[in-house]
């Protein structure tokens, strides 16, 4: 298995990253170059020869700049253009080592998790053809039970009736019909008994005593829609060798894992007692430092290095700054950037230009209803000027108060169409105003509802 999913993708140049983010992401070029050049440079050390490769270490980010401006969103887009296991923890989150509460850990295993989840799917995509090819016999031969024996016409019939059974399967003509499968499951949950404390133990424990149960054969009696997953799931376990899969997991989260962790300002320390708040938030970031510098962590697939995994990290930093960090750790995060506030021009293309926009995805959601909408060029800027202006008026929630404003603008419409079946609608900036411009003038009711 490739060590990486970009590993093969010499086409991905730093400016061909950047355009793909611009499809996603409007503004913020210093932050989608900063990424650019890290996902790059993850291809460039597997081509280096061994020596050379295991000294060269990821260049950690700290994006810096206010709620709804695209920090997540960068990460995100990053991780499903490479197809790199990738996870979003919360800074806040966490606790010190011996507190309830998540500890630092449990972000890298929740990340070998995801690539699990990964290398499972492409297995999955590999034999997709094979496995489907022998669920349809498994349903074939439950609908249709093999002969015991006879005759060489008898035989003729029995295969006949099999193949229209065949077509059917394939035409869908018989996804609810009931049949009746073999599953397994687990005779007792004990992986879930010591979870209660809001952390789990040791996640291998809790999977060395599961094994001590054997699993348990039932018959369940399900809609053929329903057993073909069942079944698919079943030849795809059969077929994959777990133990290997996990290797390749691991092997994928060590060479090209992507850990995103938000709102790290808020365990920024700004005092310089020793006492309060701020020695747990500092109990937080030493704890979190041997990760991100490097060490090894146990998971219930084995141990996991974490010195070539990136980690991005992003924050508001409205009531501290990256220097209110403890030393060891800023030095783990070599590269900074700033994301600027987003403006009226930004709102009004993140409308138009981005893939999958809010325009985009209101007009498919009500086009199942059979309503099309349309939306003129003067609304769109009507809208940007409002999340502009409640933006400046109010909390500044970025391009997130794009969603509040079209929720609130289409709400009547989202509630009326199923009956009404209105056909062609325009959305003018008459009708914006219409709807807004009472709710954004009130200030006290704008603050609840925009």
């Amino acid at each position: 298995m490739n060590i990486l999913a970009l590993s093969d993708s010499s086409s991905w140049t730093c400016r061909a990253i950047v355009a793909q983010l611009d499809r996603y992401i409007i503004g913020q070029e210093d932050a989608k170059r900063a990424v650019s050049i890290a996902l790059r440079n993850r291809w460039r050390r597997l081509r280096l020869d061994d020596d050379i490769r295991r000294e060269v270490v990821p260049n950690n980010i700290i994006m810096i700049g206010p709620t709804g401006v695209g920090k997540t969103e960068i990460a995100r887009r990053l991780s499903q253009l490479a197809g790199l296991p990738f996870i979003k923890v919360e800074a806040t989150k966490f606790t010190e080592k011996g507190y309830v509460g998540r500890d630092v850990d449990s972000m890298v295993r929740d990340l070998v998790e995801n690539g699990v989840s990964l290398v499972r799917r492409r297995k999955e995509e590999e034999l997709r053809a094979e496995i489907e090819t022998a669920v349809e016999e498994s349903l074939i031969d439950t609908l249709f039970p093999p002969l015991a024996g006879g005759d060489p016409e008898r035989e003729q019939r029995w295969q006949r009736s099999r193949e229209k059974i065949r077509q059917q399967l394939r035409d869908g003509a018989l996804e609810e019909r009931e049949v009746t499968i073999t599953t397994k499951s687990q005779s007792m949950p004990i992986a879930n008994i010591f979870t209660a404390a809001g952390e789990e133990m040791d996640a291998s424990f809790g999977d060395s005593l599961g094994n001590l149960f054997p699993q348990k054969s039932k018959e369940s009696v399900l809609p053929v829609a329903q057993a073909r997953k069942l079944l698919f799931d079943q030849e795809l376990d059969r077929r994959v060798d777990s133990d290997r899969m996990a290797q390749d997991a691991i092997e994928l989260v060590e060479q090209g894992g992507i850990i995103f962790i938000d709102e790290i300002d808020k365990i920024a320390g700004t005092s310089k007692g020793g006492s309060g708040p701020d020695v747990s938030r500092e109990g937080v970031q030493r704890d979190l430092l041997p990760v991100v510098e490097g060490s090894t962590v146990t998971t219930k697939h084995g141990p996991v290095r974490t010195d070539h995994v990136l980690f991005i990290a992003a924050g508001a930093f409205h009531m501290s700054k990256p220097s209110d960090l403890i030393p060891e750790l800023q030095g783990r995060f070599p590269i900074r950037v700033e994301l600027v506030n987003l403006t009226e021009e930004h709102y009004l293309r993140i409308l138009k230009e981005t893939d999958s926009s809010l325009l985009k995805q209101y007009t498919a959601l009500l086009g199942v209803d059979d309503c099309r909408l349309d939306f003129t060029d003067d609304a769109i800027a009507a809208m940007a000027h409002y999340a502009q202006d409640l933006n400046e008026r109010l909390e500044n929630i970025g391009a997130r108060r794009l969603q509040t404003i079209m929720a609130q603008l289409l709400d009547e419409l989202l509630f009326e169409v199923p009956d009404q079946r209105t056909g062609d609608v325009t959305i003018d900036a008459e009708f914006v105003h219409s709807r807004l411009a009472k709710l954004a003038q009130d200030e006290d009711t704008s603050r609840y509802i925009l």
